[in-house]
């Protein structure tokens, strides 16, 4: 009896149909692309990693090197100055407060408004457009600001930090236009199998809108997670204040002049102290990014070409 032998090598992959082998100057192209992309990817990513490196440094290595990396000895002098009293885990839950409501509410304020300037049927559609692009370009001012909000009843409430910047213009367009491109023949048929019209934009427009949605609440939620200057205006119980401006006093604390905020007795060095600082201030935000990463860039695409 027989047997046939069984061929050890395997035949290679034919090429996909359709496909074309890629040309010298190409293949070039794309090793030089990733180079360049790799390297500004390092560029942009240096400056956080000396902020880190700078927050974890003893005084000693601070005094004799300007731009620390990796440091020789790893210190928490820094994290613990700053965070040393209750008042700075109070001052987050204040900030992780008007920056979750108010990027809800705002989500919610900005869709409304935009699903209906995105009707070509809206009664004054044109006049409303302009006056939305018309504060894009102009302002009241910090004075007319502060009037409204003390005639609002609204200094020294947490309200002042989300009610004066529920909506924002841009962002209003962007997600205008991405409920323009959706087609209207999708919403006609939710309309004839007996949607109202809050039906259409539940159960239609904003599960099709996740990426727009996920992309303007990024804007919105970093706009009031470095809230600083309506805070500094509208807040003048020290126990209310964001972590921005709470940051701000220990940074002055450090510099070693007066401010009203709680100091303990050894002092780490004024550029330790304000690496730290902006790491306190910054990681947060760079935690919520890369869940949201997949929709950013798809989101702000599609809500900008259409005019």
């Amino acid at each position: 009896m027989t047997t046939t032998p069984i061929p050890t090598d395997r035949p290679a992959p034919r090429r996909r149909r359709g496909a074309r082998r890629r040309t010298p100057g190409e293949r070039i192209f794309s090793v030089v692309n990733v180079v360049l992309l790799t390297g500004f990817a390092l560029i942009c990513l240096v400056p956080f990693l000396h902020v880190i490196g700078s927050s974890l440094a003893t005084p000693g290595e601070l005094a004799t090197r300007n731009f620390v990396i990796v440091p020789r000895e790893w210190s928490l002098a820094a994290y613990r100055y700053i965070l040393s009293t209750p008042t700075i885990f109070r001052a987050m839950g204040v900030s992780v407060f008007v920056t979750v409501v108010g990027t809800f509410l705002s989500l919610v304020v900005t869709a409304m408004m935009a699903y209906a300037l995105a009707k070509p049927t809206l009664p004054g559609r044109r006049s409303i457009n302009f006056l939305v692009v018309f504060t894009m370009l102009f302002s009241g001012g910090m004075i007319p600001s502060f009037i409204v909000v003390s005639k609002l009843g609204l200094l020294d409430s947490l309200w002042s930090l989300i009610l004066p910047v529920t909506v924002n213009a841009f962002n209003l367009v962007i997600m205008r236009n991405f409920f323009q491109g959706i087609p209207d023949s999708l919403e006609e048929a939710a309309r004839i199998d007996g949607c109202s019209e809050i039906g259409v934009f539940l159960r239609v427009v904003l599960p099709l809108s996740m990426a727009s949605i996920a992309t303007i609440g990024l804007f919105y939620a970093v706009t009031y997670w470095n809230t600083y200057m309506g805070a500094v205006l509208f807040i003048n119980d020290s126990s209310k204040w964001p972590i921005q401006v709470l940051l701000r006093q220990v940074v002055i604390v450090s510099s070693g002049m007066n401010a009203d905020a709680t100091s303990v007795d050894v002092v780490p060095p004024a550029q330790s102290v304000k690496m730290a600082v902006i790491a306190v201030a910054t990681l947060p935000m760079l935690a919520v990014y890369p869940f949201v990463q997949r929709y950013f860039v798809k989101g702000a695409m599609i809500g900008s070409v259409k005019g």
